[in-house]
């Protein structure tokens, strides 16, 4: 099950890799640095609170309807209507802290696009994904991801076929009608599928302790991976703000592969974690290795084709070579502490693994406010370096000493991996 499952979504997953690929340098040529770093700005703001939008109700659809699938309809409903309340509130905020947040030179309109975009639309289709995750379906899932950077390609065309070179304000349009568009095809589909939502308000209330821990992980893991794009837009150029962007969104392409097996993984991760501790990381041991040895292959692929962004991008992106090749190793850190802090997450220490995100955040934050004034998108790079590495010192450190203390207290049987894991 696991192979067949983490094969689709290695097959969508790298589809939707080409198809956004191919936006991402339609976008980027003919935005211009300084547009796509305006973009980028407003997305990188926008993506801080985005985890909040549902709550964390996505995350516990997939706990609960792995567990029982008669459990569905509600999980499913409280998770829309939590995307409705949740992102109506955030909106809001961020429509005024972009005014602070980010230069006057981004258009309070962009960012309000965006928002629409990543705080409604991008986080219905988010949970209708993980609703065909849970019943094991990851064809369904691969089509939504597609369908959505199928959307995004054609609005990207759309963009360049009437403007030639379109502002970041004439592209959110676009970008955010297509996000809406993918929505509502999710929601069709999945009622379809499983039937209709149905609300439970007594289940709502009795999680939303737990949801907010997945949100505020969530929230901390985007902060440490994106304020440093708002950051720059705010304390250096836009031009900068471009340049590291676009390094920084190939990194997050490479990561792809990896996060593919992690989405695969994650029924057999929940249901290992009903174990306990050992069992999630017996889980989680059997399928490192496979990620690891393609986190070190992309580094070596990534250092060695840096020379090639400019001749795709254009020349103004020269710069993102030398970000690229630093950059490089965050792949290699992010799996090994995404691993280990999933692990931790679905054998009931998701608390942990938040506090631990929140700590990484906030240095994060407190590192850029020193290095990007002096050293523009240098700093960015080496403060995400550090970052992702004080993660995954956090995260193996917790997981290891909260193995050895379950050791102490009692054995656990060993649990019984999917047959499929060979």
């Amino acid at each position: 099950m696991l192979v067949r499952n983490t094969l689709w979504m290695f097959l969508g997953q790298g589809l939707r890799l080409v198809i956004q690929g191919g936006c991402f340098v339609v976008i980027a040529r003919s935005l211009g640095a300084s547009n796509y770093g305006a973009f980028i700005g407003a997305v990188s703001l926008v993506a801080i609170v985005s985890p909040f939008a549902t709550l964390g109700f996505g995350n516990l659809l997939i706990k609960n309807v792995v567990r029982d699938r008669r459990l569905f309809p509600q999980c499913w409903g409280n998770a829309l209507l939590m995307s409705v309340i949740s992102g109506a509130i955030l909106l809001i905020v961020i429509s005024g802290v972009a005014r602070f947040a980010l230069p006057a030179s981004i258009p309070t309109a962009l960012v309000f696009l965006v928002a629409v975009s990543d705080l409604f639309a991008a986080r219905v289709t988010d949970v209708a994904c993980l609703a065909f995750q849970s019943f094991e379906q990851m064809g369904w899932t691969a089509r939504i991801n597609i369908t959505l950077s199928v959307l995004r390609l054609a609005g990207a065309i759309v963009a360049v076929k009437i403007w030639a070179h379109p502002t970041a304000l004439q592209w959110g349009v676009l970008y955010c009608a297509a996000s809406c568009v993918c929505a509502v095809f999710s929601i069709v589909v999945v009622g379809q599928r499983f039937g209709r939502p149905r609300l439970n308000s007594v289940a709502m209330r009795s999680e939303l302790a737990e949801g907010f821990h997945f949100a505020t992980g969530l929230s901390a893991q985007t902060i440490y991976n994106d304020l440093d794009k708002t950051m720059l837009a705010r304390l250096s150029t836009l031009d900068a703000t471009g340049i590291y962007a676009a390094a920084y969104r190939l990194i997050d392409v490479a990561f792809v592969p990896v996060r593919s097996l992690l989405w695969a993984a994650s029924p057999g991760y929940f249901r290992a974690g009903e174990h306990g501790l050992q069992a999630s990381v017996g889980y989680m041991k059997r399928l490192l290795p496979r990620a690891v040895a393609y986190a070190l292959l992309v580094l070596i692929a990534l250092v060695a084709a840096a020379p090639l962004v400019p001749r795709i991008l254009g020349p103004e992106y020269a710069r993102s070579i030398e970000a690229l090749r630093w950059l490089a190793l965050i792949p290699l850190m992010r799996t090994i502490h995404t691993f280990y802090g999933d692990a931790l997450a679905v054998a009931g220490h998701q608390k942990v693994r938040m506090h631990l995100q929140v700590l990484i955040a906030v240095a994060n934050g407190i590192i850029n406010l020193v290095v990007i004034p002096m050293y523009s998108w240098r700093g960015a790079v080496w403060s995400s370096l550090a970052s992702d590495f004080l993660l995954l010192v956090a995260m193996v450190s917790a997981v290891t000493f909260l193995s050895r203390e379950s050791d102490a207290k009692s054995v656990v049987p060993q649990y019984a991996l999917d047959s499929s894991v060979k």
